[in-house]
């Protein structure tokens, strides 16, 4: 069963920015909310929601935000506030007007993700991939041979933070003080 969004009337959306009217056309979101099938998102996931208890977020919403998300290497978090800044963000999860609020939780995101498969995000991998393939981003030859370089791995590097600074001062104190203790109470 299809979610529906709350009904509005005209006269709200009277004074209130379209999308359409307010980002470039040619703008890389854009272009790829076009190209994007978002009716084969649709098939694959909404079966997944029960046809009882309160509606499901849109699929379309749910998935944009997570393409975002691992395109732009945000946190949940980091998206959800991105999404309210940004008329892109909003255009590409299927939002008409400009919202000043995101209009769902942001742990919806979480329990989506709990709920969808990986055979469903496989589907999410597949449709990337045709996208790239359409646009001429992505060529058959590219797919031939996989390359994977294992030799870059970042490094356990800690950098000092004030907390820690502190905290080693206060060690090296400690171990000074210490010494010029047994200093005074060693018989010369």
């Amino acid at each position: 069963m299809k979610p529906k969004k709350p009904e509005r009337s005209e006269a709200e959306d009277l004074f209130r920015a379209r999308l359409q009217n307010i980002i470039a056309p040619k703008h890389p979101l854009v272009r790829l909310a076009q190209e994007t099938d978002w009716g084969f998102f649709e098939a694959a996931i909404e079966p997944l929601y029960a046809e009882r208890g309160r509606p499901g977020v849109p699929v379309r919403f749910m998935v944009g935000l997570h393409i975002l998300k691992h395109t732009f290497n945000l946190s949940d978090e980091e998206v959800c506030e991105r999404w309210v800044e940004n008329p892109y963000f909003q255009y590409f999860t299927g939002e008409e007007y400009f919202c000043h609020e995101l209009p769902h939780d942001r742990s919806s995101m979480t329990r989506w993700r709990a709920r969808v498969s990986e055979q469903e995000l496989a589907r999410l991998l597949q449709e990337s991939l045709r996208i790239a393939h359409k646009s001429g981003a992505l060529r058959l030859k590219d797919l031939r041979q996989v390359t994977v370089d294992t030799t870059v791995q970042p490094k356990a590097i800690t950098f000092p933070t004030d907390g820690k600074l502190l905290y080693r001062a206060m060690v090296r104190l400690g171990r000074l003080a210490r010494r010029c203790l047994f200093r005074r109470l060693s018989p010369a």
